[in-house]
This record gives C-alpha cells, sequence and structure tokens, in this order.
C-alpha cells in the first residue's frame, strides 16, 4: 500500500469515526432519558467550570408581628461551583499484514468501517464507563445519597428506599442503572411474582418503578471477590454529561525490517466529565486523571446543598 494512500485512508478513518460516534451517542441519550449526556460540546484545558447560585430557601423565615423588632441572621447570596475534568484515552495499536489481508488494498472503504465501528464504541464505551464509575465513587461520600442493604441481591425495595433519598423529588429520578446479573435477579422476582408484580391484563417483566433501565456490564457496578459489593443507580436528569467527544488524533504507519511489512492503526482521544452536583477537586484528584482517581470518591466533592439537587441515589448491597 502506497504512502499517499495511507495518508488518504488515515483521514477517512478519523472523519468516519466521528460520524458513528456521533449517531450511537444521539440513540443512547434519547434511551438514558438525559440522565447520562454525551455531547459534543467543546472542553477547553483541563478543567470545565460551570457556577451557579446556592438555594435560598434558608431566607424564609416566621413573623411575629407583636416581638421586639430585633437583628436577624442574614443569608448570603452565594455561588457554588462545579468542576468537570478533562480525561485521555487511547485506541490501539491495531496491526496487521498487507500482504495477507490483501482485502484491505482492495477495499479500503471496508477497512474504514471496520476500523471505524470498533473505535466509536470503543471511544463511547469507554465514556460511559468512565462515567459509571464517578458515578458510584461520589454517591458512596455522603450518608444520604446511598442505601446499603447488606447481603444481596438488590432487590425492588433496596431500589425503592435508595430513590427515597430524593423524599418528595424522587419523582426527578429518571432511570435506573445495573448490570446484566441484577437486571435478571429482578426478572426473578417478577417470575416467582413474590411481589404479586403479575396483573391481568398485560403483563410487564421489569418495571423498576416506572423507571428507564439502562442495563450494562460495567465493572465498577460490581466488584469481585469474595463480600464484593454490587451497585444500582438511580439518576436523575443530567447526572453525568461527557464532553467534546469528537477529539480524536489518528496515524497510520508502514514499517519495513521483518520478513513481512506490517501496518498499524492507532488512535488518542480525550473527553471531560462533570457530575451534576459535584466539582472535581483540582487539588487532591490533579489533570489527567486515571482510572483510579476517577474511582475515588474524595476527588468528588459535593457542592449542592442538599441531594435532591446531585446526580441522583445508589442502592448497595454484598454480592
Amino acid at each position: 500500500m502506497a504512502l499517499a494512500n495511507m495518508k488518504v485512508f488515515n483521514e477517512a478513518v478519523q472523519e468516519s469515526t466521528i460520524e458513528t460516534l456521533a449517531q450511537m451517542v444521539q440513540a443512547f441519550n434519547a434511551a438514558s432519558r438525559g440522565t447520562l449526556v454525551l455531547t459534543a460540546e467543546g472542553f477547553m484545558g483541563d478543567f470545565r467550570q460551570r457556577s451557579y447560585f446556592a438555594s435560598l430557601a434558608s431566607a424564609r423565615r416566621r413573623v411575629d408581628r407583636y416581638a421586639t423588632n430585633g437583628t436577624v441572621s442574614p443569608t448570603a447570596l452565594a455561588q457554588l461551583q462545579e468542576n468537570g475534568v478533562k480525561i485521555a484515552g487511547g485506541f490501539g495499536p491495531v496491526i496487521w499484514e498487507p500482504g495477507q489481508l490483501s482485502w484491505v488494498e482492495k477495499n479500503p472503504a471496508e477497512a474504514v468501517a471496520v476500523i471505524s465501528q470498533a473505535l466509536a464504541e470503543g471511544m463511547m464505551q469507554d465514556q460511559l464507563n468512565t462515567a459509571i464509575s464517578a458515578l458510584v465513587a461520589a454517591l458512596q461520600v455522603n450518608a444520604d445519597s446511598y442505601y446499603d442493604t447488606g447481603t444481596g441481591p438488590i432487590t425492588y425495595r433496596d431500589i425503592n428506599t435508595a430513590h427515597a433519598k430524593f423524599g418528595d423529588m424522587s419523582g426527578s429520578i429518571l432511570a435506573n442503572v445495573m448490570d446484566g446479573t441484577a437486571y435478571h435477579n429482578l426478572i426473578d422476582a417478577n417470575l416467582a411474582n413474590s411481589s404479586q408484580l403479575f396483573q391481568a391484563g398485560g403483563v410487564t417483566v421489569v418495571d423498576i418503578l416506572g423507571k428507564a433501565v439502562i442495563v450494562t456490564d460495567a465493572p465498577a457496578l460490581r466488584e469481585t471477590g469474595t463480600g464484593a459489593d454490587q451497585f444500582v443507580l438511580g439518576l436523575a436528569q443530567g447526572a453525568a454529561t461527557v464532553f467534546d467527544g469528537s477529539d480524536l488524533i489518528t496515524n497510520v504507519d508502514s514499517t519495513n525490517g521483518k520478513g513481512r511489512i506490517e501496518t498499524t492503526f492507532q488512535a488518542d482521544f480525550s473527553f471531560g466529565l462533570a457530575l451534576k452536583g459535584y466539582t472535581w477537586d483540582t487539588g487532591s484528584g490533579g489533570k489527567s486523571p486515571t482510572d483510579v482517581e476517577i474511582a475515588t470518591g474524595a476527588n468528588w466533592d459535593r457542592v449542592a446543598s442538599s441531594v435532591k439537587y446531585t446526580a441522583g441515589v445508589l442502592a448497595i448491597a454484598s454480592a
């Protein structure tokens, strides 16, 4: 494959990947009811800062018209700041031998489709898994944002108890996120009919409190080992936002020196992540965080005045 063709091939992979990812993003955002939001909005620098005014509910008071007209403590008009963080990732290298994979040379468009689809899926999976990892970590820091059931598996009652952390705003929880095992445990409960969930005239096998259900085997939803935990997220609108998934740099390179010519493809990408009601701790978490740092709850500081104004809640049970 000539060097000039390699340059064209590289550009085609980059453009096709961005388009494919955009199509996947639109479908996912609709399915998640806007709880896990993937966007193409730009993200400049290491951090993204968002500020908004804090609640003034504490300024409300009762007045006795006949009491002494004394002084009262003022309520400060304060601003809260949420920091999102930029996260770097990579794809590849992917290696092949043009001499053995002759179809790549005969039909470059097919190679573009294969690599771009795999790259787009890999980027979206990374964004989703990273957002879930951050949410599971952040929601375990404050006792009013999680419910620990003790022994598992997680039940409908456990999820409902977690939702109750939102009190009169529990209706703002729009989706539950769980892995396949937790999902099928709930199906088992329905099949056993232990909660009398089957009703005549149309049976819904799984209906999690009228919320959308996102089933994904994200590693953060289930720890491994004896006594490990399992997690189910209950998320509000905009619980996690991923920014600028189109930031993509690709390179294709052919190398000599072996018995056969080898070609490799490699990509670098980055995206930003922000959690509703939480701010990334730029001091303890730092720049360009690792997976371990993202999954450390102490690196996500809650700034919202109440759990009701945050990303959501978490149900926890021992595996």
